[in-house]
């Protein structure tokens, strides 16, 4: 330049914030004071973290620069939809409230939540902002935004949408409770930041479903933050399965927090997306807490999966269990971190984890790292993981016995999944999840390499 001046080239955060800069403006004027609060320090940490890159330990295994070098745009006014134009996923039977999101907005025409259930607050985070803005205030500020990741910060950065699931102390819910995040995978790139609450009082019990798909094929980026609280002896049954569409960039960060005595039973099913990433931090806060991680991921294609999971035990006598499952097939890619934290004073732990991949094909690839970080001495923890292929010895055992030999391999696979499966304990829940495990085996033929 002839003054002399020097001009900054715009920092990839400066890019993909750009075409979000009207979404921005507006939600700064929307909602309480310390909810703005909230998302202009969510917005400071975005911009001060930076997306992670493969230099950082925790991402070395993934990359989002797919996400970052994408103009997503925000979602422009729904367009009209009725029930019979959803997917499967989103069409559950379960005689429970089902409420639905498309590209991040409530759709009350495609939800079900009545009758009124006692003891259950359901609906949209918005609504919940009005009726019990004290809870969500608590929830949202505890967890705060100048926490967690990059992606964490992004999401409060543009807070406004999503779940929230609140359970009065005592309450047993018997029906599932479903919650449906879509996209409408329209041509141009689209994004959205769900963010879920749930809490359940002293001696609750319930069972979540939190489901995520899409209506189309186009790019998109869904960013979603579950936050769980899990009261003293309460018990929750969560479910999360991940069936978004081939075009999609899904990031999810889980928190969840657990009191006395209390029983956390998470269990995730991944079928879907070009891109996933999964942060769990399960704390077990409380002393006698038990939580049990099961995981099942079938990528295919090009996709990439990355679980990282933490089960911190901060308190004495806690249990947990944590199984994690991989299929591979084409050209696929999985990560799979777990770290077992046993705290100081954290006494009579018994932790167990376990993960498993199975590999169908040359190109697959694999990253398992278990991890045990040990501070207590009377504890009982151990860790394993695996990779391998088929064992030809089973197969060449079932075609001696007249099964041809894809029927063989595909008898192993199913075998190899049903452990994770057979826990799932509502009948649809499970033959969706075995459906997509049937539909994602290498059809008669198909190569391996």
């Amino acid at each position: 330049m002839s003054d002399g001046a020097t001009q900054t080239a715009p920092s990839a955060v400066d890019r993909f914030l750009a075409p979000l800069a009207g979404r921005e403006h507006e939600l700064a004027g929307r909602g309480p004071l310390w909810l703005r609060g909230l998302r202009r320090a969510g917005r400071e940490r975005f911009v001060t973290l930076g997306f992670p890159t493969t230099r950082q330990e925790e991402w070395r295994a993934t990359s989002v620069a797919p996400i970052a070098t994408t103009a997503f745009q925000p979602a422009p006014s729904p367009a009209p939809l009725s029930v019979a134009d959803l997917p499967p996923v989103a069409r559950l039977d379960l005689g429970g409230p089902r409420l639905v999101f498309v590209d991040g907005r409530h759709r009350s025409e495609l939800s079900s939540t009545s009758p009124a259930i006692p003891g259950l607050w359901l609906g949209s985070l918005t609504r919940a902002l009005d009726e019990r803005p004290g809870a969500v205030r608590e929830i949202l500020e505890r967890r705060g935004a100048a926490a967690g990741t990059a992606f964490e910060a992004l999401g409060a950065a543009f807070l406004d949408d999503g779940a929230a699931v609140l359970i009065d102390p005592g309450t047993r819910l018997d029906p599932p409770l479903q919650l449906v995040f879509l996209a409408s995978g329209r041509p141009q790139p689209l994004v959205s930041h769900p963010w879920i609450l749930v809490a359940l009082g002293a001696g609750s019990r319930a069972c979540l479903i939190e489901s995520y798909g899409a209506l189309g094929d186009g790019p998109y980026l869904t960013n979603a933050v579950t936050d769980i609280v899990v009261g003293d002896a309460a018990e929750l049954d969560h479910c999360r399965l991940n069936l978004e569409g081939p075009g999609a960039h899904h990031v999810a960060a889980i928190g969840c927090r657990q009191g006395r005595d209390s029983r956390l039973v998470s269990r995730s099913l991944t079928a879907g997306g070009h891109l996933t990433r999964h942060d769990l931090v399960a704390r077990l806060e409380g002393e006698g807490a038990e939580c049990r991680l099961d995981g099942l991921y079938l990528p295919r294609g090009e996709e990439h999966v990355d679980n990282h999971t933490t089960l911190d035990h901060a308190r004495p006598h806690g249990s947990s269990r944590e199984l994690y499952k991989g299929i591979l097939s084409g050209r696929s890619r999985a990560v799979f971190n777990g770290r077992i934290i046993v705290r100081p004073g954290a006494q009579k732990t018994d932790a167990k984890q376990s993960n498993r991949n199975l590999l169908l094909s040359n190109s697959a690839l694999a990253h398992t790292r278990p991890q045990l970080e040990i501070h207590a001495d009377d504890v009982k923890c151990t860790h394993g993981a695996t990779i391998g292929r088929l064992d030809d010895d089973a197969i060449f055992y079932l075609r001696s016995r007249g099964i041809e030999r894809d029927a063989a391999r595909n008898l192993l696979i199913r075998a190899f999944a049903d452990e994770v499966l057979e826990a799932i304990p509502l009948e649809p829940l499970r033959a969706l999840a075995a459906g997509l495990v049937a539909e994602r085996l290498p059809r008669a033929g198909t190569t391996t390499r």
